[in-house]
């Protein structure tokens, strides 16, 4: 049996159940969708359902190999639009006539420094052989299982056990 606790004071409210009980676990998302669907068009409370991922797995995709070239790239591309920012801000509210200055020098200082920065960065980070690589990840659920408030179970379990799936 499962149980899913109210959420912390400032928490997402509406996202607990009190005393849950299990309809089912499904191995897709898309059927414990479709489960929920199954029971709203027979006319089941699903304000009372949650569909909770369980089993959680990291999946990180390595997007390619990072050099010193490609990192000096990304921090200055950044550092320059910081400056920029900077410099567009500083003319705005400039009194005087240096305005045109400040867009024309704080991009330039600003790729500088971004660029000695991603280099210190980068020199730290392969100097420990921590990763020389870029990659994405996301958390994903191996298991979905679908909770009812417990004075619904029985006739949700009802429900499910005449249902097919797709």
């Amino acid at each position: 049996m499962s149980f899913i606790r109210p959420p912390a004071a400032g928490g997402p409210q509406g996202l607990a159940l009190q005393f849950p009980m299990s309809l089912g676990i499904f191995d897709q998302y898309d059927q414990a969708q479709q489960a929920v669907d199954y029971l709203a068009e027979h006319d089941f409370p699903v304000e009372n359902v949650a569909i909770v991922g369980t089993e959680l797995k990291t999946i990180e995709r390595v997007t390619g190999r990072l050099t010193r070239g490609k990192i000096a790239v990304a921090g200055a591309t950044s550092g320059l639009w910081l400056g920029l920012f900077v410099g567009l801000a500083f003319a705005l509210f400039s009194t005087s006539r240096a305005g045109l200055a400040y867009v024309a020098l704080t991009p330039l200082l600003g790729a500088l420094f971004g660029l000695v920065w991603s280099q210190i960065g980068y020199a730290a980070a392969t100097r420990t052989g921590r990763r020389d690589f870029a990659s994405i990840s996301q958390v994903v659920a191996t298991k979905y299982e679908v909770l009812v408030e417990h004075r619904y179970a029985e006739r949700g379990r009802e429900l499910i056990a005449g249902m097919r799936l797709r």
